[in-house]
């Protein structure tokens, strides 16, 4: 084993902040060197991938463990790609590896036209209750703690997030052992692009999680917090 506790990102997705992974972190040991990364800096997934590296506090440590939801996933897969040899491991949670059909870059380019710095509040409740199970469907405060993350970002990162390309990688320079996520209920996030991921990823494992939509980090964080911690432990990247 290890003789240092664990060092891990923790990348948020499309308009969240990093206040995501509140009770997945309180899951966690609390000897673990645990990084809330978040989206706000660089241009592309690619940029922010470099930012990420470049600021994370556990910069001086020799590596890393990353974890990445949804859009944070292209981001985490990134990261591997460019620094091999500072991620130990990667998770990706209700992620893909599809680039935004041109049916998706026009909503969101009718979204961006519908609102405006001043008009912005968040993702609409429409929106968000396609993230959800169906039994939270009527979650108010659920669906306003996700607006508020969206809300707080502003227009602007809402605009920068939505243009985003993402069908820029080359997964082939991913090594690391990794571990993909799903939800067996995520509207979202297919399991077909979850199974196109654990195809295209040496050393890949898939696993689903039962009982969420596609926000599994505020759905199901025991059990996701579990996932991770057993698998890491099998993989030898825990202390």
């Amino acid at each position: 084993m290890n003789e240092n506790p664990v060092s891990m990102i923790l990348i948020p997705g499309f308009m969240l902040d990093e206040s995501l992974w509140d009770q997945l972190v309180n899951e966690m040991p609390k000897e673990w060197n645990i990084f809330r990364a978040n989206l706000l800096q660089g241009e592309s997934i690619a940029e922010i991938a470099q930012n990420i590296v470049q600021n994370n506090a556990q910069n001086s440590l020799p590596k890393f463990i990353v974890i990445g939801f949804s859009l944070g996933g292209y981001i985490a897969r990134s990261l591997a790609e460019q620094f091999p040899e500072r991620v130990a491991g990667l998770i990706l949670v209700a992620s893909s590896m599809r680039p935004d059909s041109q049916q998706q870059k026009e909503h969101k380019l009718a979204a961006i036209r519908l609102n405006s710095k001043e008009k912005f509040r968040g993702l609409s409740s429409m929106s968000i209750l396609k993230t959800l199970h169906p039994l939270n469907a009527n979650h108010k405060a659920l669906v306003k703690r996700i607006q508020e993350m969206g809300r707080k970002l502003g227009y602007d990162v809402f605009v920068k997030q939505s243009m985003l390309n993402r069908d820029v990688y080359d997964m082939g320079k991913i090594k690391c052992p990794t571990l993909i996520i799903s939800g067996a209920q995520d509207q979202v996030r297919s399991a077909e692009e979850a199974t196109e991921l654990y195809n295209q990823i040496l050393n890949a494992r898939l696993e689903t999680i039962e009982h969420t939509g596609h926000m599994i980090p505020i759905e199901q964080p025991k059990i996701l917090a579990s996932l991770i911690f057993n698998w890491l432990k099998e993989q030898n990247l825990k202390s």
